[in-house]
């Protein structure tokens, strides 16, 4: 399967994940009342979930994952629509870091899956440590201030979002080469389960009023999630020597920096809305 065909996927599903979760955003801080907004905001981002499922069932999960990232990147434009206003010099270097960084990424590892998969007591030991990282992420999400629990419920959402998008490569795998027997298969009543979750955390994280937290949260949890559990779970892998490890490491916190900047600033707009409100290239840099 060529790569160009889930890479082009994946783009688009940025996009359009990128749009809902401006509106989404922008019409949660406006009580949490589900809206006429939201709904329009949620259909869009369910056509990008569907754009995201099928550049998972073609691509690896390391091809995939890094470019829907770009999403934090697409809502630049729309917000600064929204706000009639123009992108900051500021947002414009941290968005091209961030292609740069996806780019450069992509182009060393050279990511790929091989014919390996794990033991069932790796399995086992994932799976039991997820629970448990999600355990403790809701406990302390419900004892703590609004500021700490929208992080938490944001790094709730994000983890969950990460395995959905596993959950997602299986299925659609399953739906390709047996639908007959799809209906059989737990990963899809797994991944149903677990999408309901990342959506009630999502909007919980919202709700707390913190959108500068919780969304760069989620924003490089599911990522990160995601990755890892392919890497672990899937054998999916990069063939990358001693210069390139290095390179990949740099560009990784590079990327990771950039995604936290650019979805502070998208939460913090979702917040003030109007453009006097939103802050100066003089106070970001401060």
């Amino acid at each position: 399967m060529h790569t160009w065909l889930p890479a082009l996927l994946a783009v688009g599903a940025a996009a359009l994940i990128a749009a809902g979760t401006v509106l989404r955003q922008r019409a949660s801080c406006e009580g949490g009342a589900i809206t006429l907004v939201w709904c329009l905001g949620a259909g869009i981002a369910l056509g990008g979930f569907g754009l995201h499922a099928a550049a998972l069932g073609l691509g690896s999960i390391l091809l995939v994952q890094p470019l829907v990232v770009l999403a934090v990147l697409f809502a630049l434009p729309l917000e600064a629509w929204l706000d009639h206003r123009h992108p900051s010099r500021y947002e414009w270097a941290w968005g091209g870091a961030l292609v740069a960084c996806v780019g450069i990424f992509l182009l060393i590892a050279d990511p790929r899956e091989v014919d390996r998969r794990p033991d069932h007591a790796l399995i086992v030991a994932t799976i039991a440590a997820i629970i448990a990282l999600l355990i403790v992420l809701v406990v302390i999400a419900e004892r703590s201030s609004d500021h700490n629990r929208a992080l938490f419920y944001g790094l709730v959402a994000g983890t969950l979002f990460g395995i959905g998008a596993l959950l997602i490569k299986t299925v659609v795998y399953v739906a390709l080469h047996d639908p007959l027997n799809l209906y059989a298969r737990p990963e899809v009543y797994l991944f149903v389960v677990v999408a309901i979750g990342g959506v009630v955390a999502q909007q919980r994280s919202f709700v707390a009023g913190e959108l500068q937290t919780s969304f760069p949260a989620m924003t490089v949890m599911e990522p990160a999630v995601s990755m890892a559990l392919g890497v672990t779970l899937l054998g999916e892998a990069v063939v990358v020597g001693w210069w390139q490890t290095t390179v990949m490491v740099i560009v990784l916190v590079v990327m990771v920096r950039a995604v936290i900047t650019l979805a502070t600033l998208s939460a913090v707009r979702g917040v003030d809305t109007p453009a006097s409100t939103a802050p100066r290239d003089s106070e970001l840099i401060a």
